[in-house]
């Protein structure tokens, strides 16, 4: 491996000049125009596309757009996350919203073709050998506009939300990017981003860690009514458009988008509230070990025992590398390529946004990693979560593009998997008890996460949606329905809630996909069964695993796992074994620290 790595990642070799770049605009503008081509296309009084080589070529030219569409989008997320101040990057990234929703327009038209075609002729192109391949995907297509709207209201929809819906989410991204959170460290004042704060929050000093929070309180209450209503007009957008299109479940479009059916949401929720007792006792004695009486929620994260050694972000890398090794070679040189071109993000600097993500761009085969890398074992974890999301991309690459449409929670599946790798093997090749203790609490903090923190989150949405549909929500109703939530989710195992996490929380925001929270349970708890089974069978697994993920994009998550792992997810115990897998860690926990 080549030292030292590059921690900026390289943006150049895919369009050149930043938010500067001519060659991107050149790109958007040939997008533009072949948006247009498209729209005027499906609007001609006489397009026919039932005859099989008409329909081929315009899901070409569907096809064709979406991934360039992609590509335009990961390159704005890039900008805008590296420096949150970059004006260029947010004009362009409302020129792409704008773009999106000319595509949408065109797509809600060509939706309108697909509907008129006949069943018998419909079923006899999809059997097309050109056709075949995104069968599925066409016919979730097809069935998803007949639940909506007529393509003309949908079209109307879609544009105003460019200056409405996501324009909300914009506000809320400038909120954050403007704040700072002034916190004295090792008698330093230091004015820091909010990732940087939040980094903090792992911080081994207990009063470090208060101090942080407490300012982090400050600093988001002072910004609590704009990001109310931020939240309280998303809200409102999508419960008038469910409204106008007849549905009355809030959770009838994330589980949509997640293909997955909603008595699987509830066997997953069973499951985990079956086992309450296991995450308390966790928390509990952890309270102990830091010496108070109840963990507050700054101290979640807080690690136990000696810190283990900060890893410079190459030995970090040369640890992932040979864990994703041990499992699967291909992974492991699919990471080594992304450590070695610039693939990843890492530097810790101000001006960048909190957390981390992975964006694609499959045309040309890459992926691009964002993330703030301070040396911690979870700055590790989430390099190599990240780094999942980006191997799942890989091996889709030579799909058609309607088939790499995966859903965020097997997205999760592949990017968590990738993490258990390293996390388990640090626990194991831990050289103290000591160690082992605080690298196994790592690994318990997530599943607390997973299974605690997006309950939380997911209770609360559940419930701002259903007051909602009465009215606007005050900045204090929502810190009281979100400290209800806490509670309710941590078994009131705490002492201390964030009340303001609803304003705090990114993904309250997001408005490609509403509840962007339980698809990481799911993910977290579906790969703890697919990583069951990779230790099971050994090396053999890696083949089936690649089969899996490339599957992720054309079939429902209940087809998923009855083909890959033959069961059925629907039924409480699938769940429930893997929160028993989960579970385990945290006995070891308990053992070890009696």
């Amino acid at each position: 491996m080549k030292t030292p790595l590059p921690m900026r990642w390289n943006l150049e070799v895919l369009f050149s000049g930043g938010s500067e770049s001519e060659s991107f605009r050149a790109f958007l503008s040939m997008l533009e125009g072949d948006i247009a081509a498209l729209q005027a296309q499906v609007s001609a009084d006489r397009v026919r596309i039932d005859d099989k080589d008409a329909f081929v070529s315009l899901l070409t030219q569907v096809q064709s757009i979406a991934v360039r569409l992609k590509e335009a989008g990961a390159f704005v997320s890039c900008l805008t996350a590296q420096d949150v101040k970059d004006e260029q990057a947010k004009l362009l990234s409302g020129r792409v919203k704008t773009v999106s929703a000319s595509f949408a327009a065109a797509l809600s038209k060509w939706e309108e073709h697909l509907l008129a075609i006949d069943e018998p002729a419909w079923n006899k192109l999809l059997a097309a050998p050109e056709v075949k391949p995104v069968a599925f995907n066409l016919n979730e297509r097809r069935r998803r506009a007949k639940e909506k709207l007529p393509p003309a209201q949908e079209v109307l929809a879609n544009d105003l939300a460019v200056d409405g819906y996501h324009a909300w989410q914009d506000l809320y991204n400038t909120v954050v990017g403007r704040m700072t959170i002034e916190v004295e460290v090792d008698g330093e004042t230091k004015r820091l981003s909010v990732g940087q704060a939040a980094n903090l929050m792992h911080h081994p000093d207990r009063s470090v860690r208060a101090r942080v929070f407490a300012k982090w309180k400050e600093a988001w209450a002072q910004e609590a009514e704009l990001c109310a209503q931020a939240l309280n007009h998303l809200g409102g957008f999508r419960l008038a458009l469910y409204r106008h299109r007849g549905w009355d479940s809030v959770l009838r479009e994330p589980l949509d988008i997640g293909r997955m059916q909603e008595k699987t949401l509830d066997a997953m929720w069973q499951a985990i509230d079956n086992r309450k007792d296991r995450l308390v006792a966790y928390l509990e004695r952890k309270a102990k070990l830091l010496g108070v009486d109840k963990l507050s929620w700054y101290d979640l994260s807080a690690p136990i025992g000696r810190q283990h050694k900060k890893l410079s972000y190459e030995e970090g890398a040369a640890f992932i590398l040979e864990q994703f090794g041990r499992f699967s070679p291909k992974l492991a040189a699919f990471a080594q390529n992304a450590f070695e071109n610039g693939w990843i993000e890492a530097e810790d600097r101000p001006g960048k946004r909190p957390g981390g993500f992975c964006t694609s761009f499959p045309a040309k085969g890459q992926s691009r990693v964002f993330m703030t890398y301070a040396g911690s074992m979870q700055n590790v974890s989430t390099l190599a979560h990240e780094l999942g999301h980006a191997y799942h991309q890989h091996v889709m690459n030579d799909l058609p593009p309607l088939a790499q449409n995966y859903a965020m929670n097997v997205a999760e599946t592949a990017s968590t998997f990738a993490e258990m790798i390293v996390a388990d093997a640090a626990v194991k090749n831990a050289a103290s008890t000591e160690e082992r203790v605080a690298l196994l609490e790592d690994k318990v903090q997530q599943t607390i996460a997973f299974l605690m923190n997006i309950q939380a989150r997911f209770l609360f949405e559940k419930n701002f949606y259903a007051k909602r549909r009465n009215g606007l929500v005050s900045a204090e109703e929502l810190s009281r329905m979100m400290l209800e939530a806490q509670k309710k989710a941590y078994s009131d195992a705490l002492a201390e809630y964030e009340p303001l996490f609803w304003a705090s929380k990114l993904h309250f925001y997001i408005t490609t996909y509403p509840f962007y929270n339980f698809p990481y349970t799911f993910g977290y708890l579906f790969s703890l069964s697919v990583y069951a089974r990779a230790l099971q069978e050994g090396p053999a697994f890696a083949d089936k695993y690649d089969a899996l993920l490339r599957d992720t994009g054309r079939m429902t998550v209940e087809e998923l796992a009855k083909r890959h792992l033959d069961e059925d997810i629907t039924d409480v115990r699938f769940w429930q074994k893997a929160v028993d897998r989960a579970v385990a860690d945290i006995d070891e926990f308990l053992h070890l620290t009696k």
